[in-house]
């Protein structure tokens, strides 16, 4: 094996594109993880978020004497499957494209890489074909009336998913609705007839098919400050629970039929509003370079309308119709998770700022620490144990606010504090909406307003 030093910058087989062949040639790759592993290796600044860096630096340390060439096919498959997609170490790194280094790394994406090839030579695995589309599951799910609900809940349903699927026995899953949030809309007869309006909602496959409350909600609240919203029919995954298996046909098919529903609105000048950070991502950062042709155009002209709900809510907050009569209040200190997703957008934590307006909440405490859910991770038979330990620092953190409510603008994240920490966050849409209503909090925001007076 060569003694020679192995160049920090880019081989020939640097892509992030999967409409460059060079994406697919297995040797590129392997040249590309062996510089990305060395620029890793002497730099260590991500060594606390998942496990792929600890995992990659203890090999290099205790078997390898530092030479990343002897890491083994084997190995690094560990390291890249070790990785749950959080984009944390991308916001951390000092090397990376966003920045204009030289070096062009990004570790996320390479491993999207890694996955993508793999699936496509090996194939994709049951769990990941049922993960991967939480659209049809939802579906069947809800045929079966709430049954599925309470078999989620039975020991040996549980058993049979961790033997068959490979979902971990104890992972609190989400609950199925028993209509979706286009139904709600429909029957509310908030469902877009025609193009237009200020904001276009793509409410997400989470909050369609597990808490249209949250839709509801941030309907509400945009209804309350003057927003012209319009739910639009025919919406799908945003494609990142396939994408993190590597399937990337099942992301562009989701992608494409997201994108003729969406660019009407687009074209009309609506913004697009995504509920979940992971979904405003997938839009925002990911279709434009992951789609191919037209659809890879009409993603960036997509990417440039998307907007996160709190996002939008406080662009307008100087605005007339910028509504802060709230009828009532928690009036107590609120602890606020920014998602990880959210931080990868670099979009500022706007919830956070709207919250801190709610008469009678004297502090927003804020953690920024990886919840360890990151999409379907914390479901899997792998990746429960290590999402438990690796989100300890969110958990502890959230309860040394000492707060008796919980925010945060992730759904996944609200289960994994309500499973490992005791307290099921709120979506601040819906925070924001019960503060509208009288009876949404026990204290009335005229009397904390009286309170705050005096």
């Amino acid at each position: 094996m060569s003694d020679a030093n192995i160049s920090y910058k880019p081989t020939e087989g640097l892509c992030y594109d999967p409409s460059d062949p060079r994406y697919w040639d297995e040797a590129a790759l392997q040249g590309e993880v062996t510089r990305v592993f060395e620029v890793c290796h002497g730099c260590r600044m991500c060594f606390k978020y998942c496990d792929s860096f600890p995992d990659l630096f203890k090999l290099l340390d205790e078997k390898y004497d530092g030479d990343v060439r002897k890491v083994s096919a084997d190995e690094t498959a560990r390291v890249m499957d070790a990785c749950f997609q959080c984009k944390l170490c991308e916001v951390q790194c000092p090397y990376t494209p966003r920045d204009g280094h030289e070096f062009q790394l990004d570790f996320p994406k390479l491993v999207h890489r890694f996955k993508a090839i793999r699936a496509r030579r090996e194939g994709r695995s049951l769990r990941d074909k049922v993960l991967g589309d939480p659209d049809t599951t939802a579906k069947l799910a809800r045929a079966s009336l709430g049954l599925v609900n309470v078999m989620n809940r039975v020991n040996a349903h549980r058993w049979f998913l961790e033997k068959i699927v490979g979902i971990h026995r104890d992972k609190l899953l989400p609950e199925f609705a028993r209509a979706s949030f286009s139904a709600w809309a429909a029957s509310a007869g908030k469902m877009s007839q025609e193009p237009g309006g200020e904001v276009a909602l793509f409410q997400t496959c989470y909050v369609e098919h597990n808490e249209p409350q949250i839709g509801r909600d941030t309907v509400e609240v945009m209804e309350r400050n003057g927003v012209d919203i319009r739910c639009v029919a025919g919406l799908r995954c945003c494609g990142m629970p396939a994408w993190e298996h590597g399937d990337l046909d099942g992301l562009r098919a989701q992608a494409h039929a997201n994108l003729d529903a969406l660019m009407p609105y687009v074209d009309a000048g609506a913004k697009v509003m995504a509920i979940n950070p992971t979904c405003s991502m997938m839009l925002r950062r990911e279709w434009p370079e992951l789609l191919e042709g037209e659809d890879r155009e009409r993603a960036a002209r997509l990417a440039a309308a998307v907007v996160d709900p709190s996002e939008h809510l406080w662009s307008i907050r100087r605005e007339p119709r910028f509504n802060t009569d709230f009828k009532s209040s928690p009036a107590a200190p609120i602890a606020y998770h920014a998602p990880c997703h959210l931080r990868a957008q670099a979009i500022g934590f706007r919830a956070r700022n709207l919250l801190g307006k709610l008469p009678g909440v004297e502090s927003v405490g804020q953690v920024m620490e990886c919840c360890g859910h990151n999409g379907t991770y914390a479901m899997t038979v792998e990746g429960f144990v290590p999402s438990q330990r690796l989100g300890k620092r969110a958990f502890d953190g959230m309860k040394a606010t000492d707060a008796e409510i919980w925010a945060t603008d992730c759904p996944l994240a609200a289960l994994q504090f309500e499973q490992h920490a005791g307290v099921r966050p709120m979506h601040p849409m819906t925070l924001l909406a019960r503060a509208y209503r009288e009876d949404g909090f026990v204290a009335r925001a005229d009397e904390q307003r009286g309170e705050e007076e005096r």
